[in-house]
């Protein structure tokens, strides 16, 4: 899945504001758009974002200047990994985000929308198959592991991500492609990992509408 080139994505006709520029053509960005930030420059470098939740406080004629210390820094660059760029706008909120280049200047946007079609165009979501959620202690799993058990049981592994990690445990999901997913969830079990779901493509893709309301509020999966 670390193949998808997510640079061919970056959007470029979306506006970016000096911090000098008045708030006017702030607020009418955000009220013609969907969008959560917009990103702001100083003397060609990134200084950081204004939020859609400020809008409220926003008057036309005042100068972004004067909210320079409530600006959030939060950014990815064009060599950031597709799945880091998904965590950095779910860890903010954001369904934009700036990408920057070496120099700190603002090349574009990704879009949430456009980066989550990429990674439900994945094999991970189109090929059939089933999906298992799985945990272990974190010293003691290994993806090469996790790959040995799935192919030892003539079935092939198309995704594995960690979607858990806390108390010294680790929680990964997979999607395995075969029809021995009994066995496979058996191996696991014999190599002592925890099969916290078990389930067919279609239930873990009714899941996902029905649990996660990040993508919910974003989406239409």
């Amino acid at each position: 899945m670390e193949g998808i080139n997510i640079q061919d994505h970056i959007l470029f006709a979306l506006p970016v504001f000096e911090v000098g520029d008045t708030l006017g053509a702030v607020i009418t960005f955000f009220e013609e758009t969907h969008f959560s930030h917009v990103a702001v420059i100083e003397d060609g470098v990134f200084l950081g974002l204004l939020s859609e939740n400020d809008l409220g406080c926003f008057e036309p004629g005042t100068s972004i200047e004067e909210f320079r210390y409530q600006l959030e820094t939060f950014s990815v660059t064009n060599e950031t990994l597709w799945l880091d760029v998904l965590e950095k706008f779910a860890r903010h909120e954001a369904n934009l985000l700036p990408v920057l280049d070496e120099a700190n200047r603002v090349l574009g946007y990704y879009d949430l929308n456009g980066i989550v079609a990429l990674f439900i165009a994945t094999p991970f979501f189109t090929e059939p198959g089933g999906i298992l959620i799985i945990s272990k202690g974190i010293k003691d799993y290994s993806m090469s592991e996790i790959s040995q058990i799935v192919e030892s049981n003539n079935s092939r592994l198309l995704g594995a991500f960690i979607t858990d990690n806390q108390n010294d445990l680790i929680q990964v999901t997979l999607k395995v492609n075969g029809t021995n997913l009994n066995e496979v969830i058996q191996t696991f079990r014999r190599y002592g990992y925890t099969i916290l779901s078990g389930t067919n493509d279609d239930q873990f893709m009714e899941d996902l509408k029905q649990r996660s309301d990040y993508l919910d509020k974003y989406l239409n999966v």
